[in-house]
């Protein structure tokens, strides 16, 4: 008779063995979320004793966030555009070189066409064609540039840790030398704890502060009145991105 194969259970896992050895223990989606969860109530010292490494653990976390955040796929952007719609767009932008992208898709609107004006922008973009009003001067680029060592910039990242919850992480940028100042991780950010880490940051970068006049963020709600206050108080005006 062949060997015989018998099946056992430990922990509630099952693995398959034979007479001389044991293959790969047969786990299933709810046996890796109690190892990853045991893994956190285990000292590190003690890791060894799990059948898998580390980073298998890891990697099942990073399969069950994107698992639990993937959507229906859906064809991405918008329609393309008439190409009569982009034709006249680049005839309005050659005949009134004073026109921005907004006027002109006030006067597509006007005779008809519905179209909005970040798609007026687009187009004008494409085309190598400024979508400000101002024909001449430096573009948005060498406006950048020039001004980069006066910028500061901010936002939210996010991080899912284990059991799905959610982190939120302040980081700051400085545009010159594109430095990240990571000030602050919280999952229940607030606009008083904002304009706290707002606070840190300024106090660490000392004499730096008085080279700063921007700081570009968002129009997210957790950036609040007292979060600009603080900024503006050391002198630095607060823009704000487009919705």
């Amino acid at each position: 008779m062949g060997p015989r194969t018998w099946k056992f259970w430990y922990s509630g896992i099952r693995w398959r063995c034979c007479a001389d050895r044991c293959t790969a223990p047969d786990l299933q989606p709810a046996d890796r979320v109690v190892l990853a969860v045991l893994s956190r109530l285990l000292p590190r010292p003690r890791w060894s004793a799990f059948f898998v490494t580390p980073a298998t653990l890891l990697r099942w976390h990073r399969e069950l966030v994107a698992r639990r955040w993937t959507y229906p796929h859906a064809r991405p952007g918008r329609p393309p555009v008439d190409n009569r719609v982009r034709g006249l767009v680049l005839r309005l932008a050659a005949e009134n070189p004073a026109w921005g992208h907004r006027r002109i898709q006030g006067e597509l609107v006007g005779l008809g066409y519905q179209v909005v004006a970040s798609t007026v922008w687009k187009i004008l973009h494409q085309a190598g064609i400024d979508p400000a009003p101002r024909r001449s001067g430096p573009t948005w680029r060498q406006f950048l540039t020039a001004q980069a060592h006066t910028m500061l910039a901010c936002d939210f990242f996010t991080v899912d840790i284990v059991l799905f919850k959610r982190v939120y992480v302040l980081f700051f940028v400085e545009i010159a030398t594109r430095q990240v100042h990571v000030v602050g991780v919280t999952a229940h950010p607030n606009g008083a704890w904002v304009a706290q880490q707002a606070r840190y940051l300024l106090m660490n970068l000392d004499q730096r502060v008085a080279e700063l006049r921007f700081l570009l963020r968002d129009r997210d709600t957790k950036f609040t009145a007292a979060f600009d206050a603080v900024v503006t108080a050391a002198g630095i005006d607060v823009t704000k991105t487009p919705p």
